[in-house]
């Protein structure tokens, strides 16, 4: 009996520190187009309530705002790219969140996706890969 006591105390101290971990990743974040180094939108990073899985959003387009996803498929086919949710699916996974996608609102394809704040920088780095893996993918560095 003492032992399930125990167990259970140990599970639930250590999802809330998982939870703790993955909660540096929430709020809002400025991407930055690789090539020029130029803040391109704001997206913030939310958990929903009913699937308690994470989600980002473009919440802010600081050049083209009217931009629609043209070379998207499905439900987001010529939609804004403002408002339109680019990370779906996300699961906590100690200090990062993995699991889910990442749309890329230029090319309209989704990719594999995860995501972790680097210690030196404090720099959210996203990862969008071809393989679940992250083998075959590249880094973006957004910005608090």
């Amino acid at each position: 009996m003492m032992i399930r006591i125990i167990f259970a105390i140990m599970t639930l101290l250590f999802s809330n520190y998982v939870g703790a971990q993955a909660s540096a990743i929430l709020g809002e974040w400025k991407t930055v187009d690789d090539k020029s180094g130029e803040v391109r939108a704001l997206v913030r990073i939310y958990q929903d309530s009913t699937d308690g899985l994470y989600y980002g959003k473009i919440e802010k387009m600081y050049k083209y705002a009217d931009v629609v996803c043209d070379k998207c498929e499905g439900e987001n086919k010529n939609k804004p790219v403002l408002g339109m949710v680019i990370i779906a699916g996300m699961k906590a996974d100690g200090k990062s969140l993995k699991g889910g996608t990442v749309l890329d609102p230029e090319n309209g394809k989704k990719y594999y996706a995860s995501i972790n704040i680097d210690k030196k920088s404090g720099k959210l780095v996203l990862r969008g890969s071809l393989d679940k893996r992250g083998f075959f993918g590249r880094n973006q560095y957004w910005t608090k």
